[in-house]
């Protein structure tokens, strides 16, 4: 599958030049991404060289048509697109950066549109009664970004939160549930790890289910000293993923599965998760959460103390009517 870039390259100048990403480029597009984050005043969302190749070796992602690059003349890059199809060629996803140096020259919208030509290659592929879209998030306050995805037909219909807690002292010790207890994590705890997310997070908005492979492929560096599994007898009751990240600690995810809700154990286990950071040092512990979310996790970690430090918006373009891909895709 080829996606036609000579559209899209009509819009750049001739020191400009749209191109497929190649292997080569991660270090300078992870540096790219770093910039625009930083500029954007949050650079705990970029990523490292070595997390930005992981995510191209994703199962079913295809760098030479899913990612694209602008560069100038003598080789710099300066945008950046990728394309991802979350779930059933229907679900699709874009994330997009262009360097604040040269904004303004149809490096967004050469991208962009890029994009969309890719996504509509990959629609063929979908169920003919499926809904298909395009999803891309960005800062809130990114209004030159926000602006370019309105001009091309995109609409804002969510919003998600980074949010962040600065410990001066330890925290307070966490207090399970009677009966949950933590264990170390062992490795062929594997796929009981993974069921017990795709039940906790089968209600939360945008939630399609991926295949264990691709689930364990997002994990492969993974700490296991940093995985907290809450137990009750030979059941997984909860669990909070955690990780180092770009400078900060960082709780990936941070789930409870359903018979052991409104029982204290997510507030349980993102205090073990705020100590044990604590413990090495690190004081400073952020996470990332819809905004909306129904299960009441934005109110659990304000409880906790953690503080909104910056908003991202969601915006979609519908590509094709039809039914939902997923239960909780609306």
């Amino acid at each position: 599958m080829t996606t036609n870039l000579q559209t899209e390259k009509t819009l750049l100048d001739s020191t400009l030049r749209l191109r497929a990403a190649q292997w080569a480029d991660v270090d300078a597009v992870a540096k790219l991404i770093l910039e625009v984050c930083t500029h954007d005043g949050d650079p705990t969302v970029a990523v490292t060289p070595q997390e930005l190749e992981r995510g191209w070796k994703t199962p079913g992602f295809i760098l030479e048509t899913d990612a694209f690059v602008v560069e100038t003349s003598d080789g710099r890059i300066v945008g950046y697109e990728e394309f991802e199809n979350v779930h059933g060629h229907a679900f699709l996803r874009g994330d997009g950066y262009v360097h604040p140096e040269f904004l303004g020259r149809g490096i967004g919208t050469a991208l962009l549109r890029a994009l969309e030509a890719r996504a509509r290659e990959e629609m063929k592929l979908a169920d003919p009664d499926l809904r298909v879209f395009i999803r891309n998030g960005m800062a809130a306050g990114d209004k030159i970004g926000c602006e370019l995805h309105a001009n091309e037909g995109y609409k804002p219909i969510r919003y998600s939160w980074r949010m962040e807690i600065r410990l001066d002292e330890a925290p307070h010790a966490p207090k399970f549930p009677p009966g949950v207890e933590l264990r170390p994590f062992e490795m062929e705890q594997d796929r009981a790890v993974y069921e017990a997310h795709e039940e906790a997070f089968s209600d939360h908005w945008g939630h399609v289910p991926h295949p264990y492979e691709e689930w364990l492929h997002r994990f492969e560096d993974r700490d296991p000293s940093l995985w907290f599994i809450a137990w009750d007898g030979r059941q997984i009751a909860g669990y909070a993923l955690c990780r180092f990240r770009m400078g900060i600690g960082w709780v990936g995810s941070l789930g409870v599965r359903r018979p052991w809700r409104k029982r204290g154990l997510g507030e349980a286990l993102l205090l073990h998760a705020f100590g044990e950071f604590y413990r090495r040092g690190m004081k400073v512990i952020g996470l990332g959460v819809d905004a909306a979310n129904p299960t009441g996790a934005t109110r659990l970690y304000q409880k906790a103390g953690m503080k909104v430090a910056a908003e991202y918006v969601i915006y979609e373009k519908e590509l094709r009517p039809g039914r939902e891909i997923s239960v909780q895709s609306l």
